[in-house]
């Protein structure tokens, strides 16, 4: 009889570093280019260890998400880790009343631990191929700093980010930081007139506009410009069906959401309803893998295609298993600043910088075993602040 792992301990990494020229804008919470500045970052990585010896590993933020795990170690001591549709169902009820980051990572490396186990990467475990991922460059914030400042700005790096190969550019604009709609409106008609059959053009306001005027505003300028989506717009936090169903009914423009929302149910009411036409979803907060396939293979059955939020390893493997995507999300990037992205400081032989694209503008998920990537252990440890068992 064949015998299975159990799991046997639950374990953190909790590191940081200090980022050169990387601030943040009037509000504190958008990253900006910030010349001669230091921002200091911290992250962890969470270690799913099993009585084989195997370890599933992925890095995670260094404040909720542990006090989660914390909350789910116990639970996960004894588990077979490939028991992956058991635990989930199990930690999204017992996490209902949290933010349920809990589920996402753990899920992510009990898939680690199955591709190590069977010795496949994850997209194969998938029933996927390694093929070619379009990659969007997408922008850190608009700044008032001298780096992407104007709507002139935005235009250089696109043209720049067409050099390098890529196929689509998206702006993370100013939002509020002058209450200006104009400038923002000018930034899209700009890029539109210059990249029109070029570049597929994207815009995400991160719920910063502030009422529904302007945003019906940026969503006309969208349709004159050929945007190919306009990304969470108002000031709801991206949640209220009932508005961007009424958006979707005055633009032509197709609106991209659910980023805001997790897990398959709520990203079905958001489909219903019609308030969406792409589907956002991401291993990191909607359930992990597991969840996040739920989510691609639900929007399928509707037609519509779902676009993962965020770069890393994982969403690499899990667009090679899915046919209804179209980008994956390379960022954020700057003309003006690099290795500031966690992926690419903690990782050996792997980039989510703004030079990964080959010459066609494509990404490839990794081919090694599980998420397929090595961790950089010695830089990991140079910037290790502190280390604990959750659980054993």
């Amino acid at each position: 009889m064949k015998k299975y792992p159990k799991i046997n301990k639950i374990s953190v990494v909790i590191f940081e570093w200090e980022s050169l020229n990387l601030g943040t804008d009037y509000n504190t919470f958008n990253q900006v280019y910030d010349p001669g500045s230091k921002k200091k970052q911290k992250a962890a990585i969470l270690q799913v260890h099993t009585d084989q010896g195997i370890v599933g590993e992925y890095p995670m933020n260094a404040g909720v998400d542990v006090a989660e795990i914390q909350s789910v170690s116990n639970y996960l001591i004894g588990k077979n880790p490939l028991s992956r549709e058991e635990i989930y169902k199990d930690i999204k009820r017992g996490m209902r009343q949290s933010l349920n980051a809990a589920n996402s990572y753990v899920d992510i490396c009990l898939w680690d631990i199955a591709g190590k186990l069977y010795e496949e990467p994850i997209y194969r475990l998938l029933g996927g191929e390694k093929i070619p991922l379009k990659a969007y460059a997408s922008t850190l914030h608009g700044d008032e700093n001298g780096g992407l400042a104007t709507p002139e700005d935005f235009s250089d790096f696109a043209q720049e980010c067409l050099e390098l190969g890529y196929k689509a550019f998206k702006v993370h604009g100013w939002g509020l930081a002058r209450n200006d709609i104009n400038r923002e409106i000018t930034n899209v008609l700009m890029l539109g007139k210059n990249f029109e059959n070029k570049l597929d053009l994207l815009i995400d306001p991160a719920c910063e506009i502030k009422n529904f005027g302007d945003a019906l505003r940026i969503g006309r300028a969208c349709d004159e410009a050929k945007f190919f989506w306009l990304e969470d717009p108002y000031a709801d936090g991206g949640v209220s069906q009932f508005a961007h169903r009424k958006l979707r009914q005055m633009i032509n423009t197709p609106i991209l959401q659910t980023e805001h929302i997790r897990f398959l149910e709520q990203h079905v009411d958001f489909i219903l309803s019609e308030s969406t036409d792409y589907v956002r979803a991401g291993a990191y907060q909607d359930g992990g893998i597991t969840g996040t396939m739920k989510i691609a293979h639900a929007t399928e059955g509707f037609g519509l295609d779902v676009e993962l939020h965020g770069p890393g390893p994982v969403h690499r493997h899990i667009m090679s298993s899915i046919k209804n995507t179209n980008f994956y999300e390379l960022g954020l990037v700057h003309p003006k600043l690099s290795n500031f992205n966690i992926w690419s400081k903690i990782y050996k032989d792997y980039s989510d910088e703004l030079n990964a694209v080959d010459k066609n503008g494509n990404v490839f998920a990794p081919d090694g075993h599980g998420i397929g990537v090595e961790l950089d252990w010695d830089w990991i440890n140079k910037h290790t602040v502190h280390k604990f068992n959750l659980a054993s």
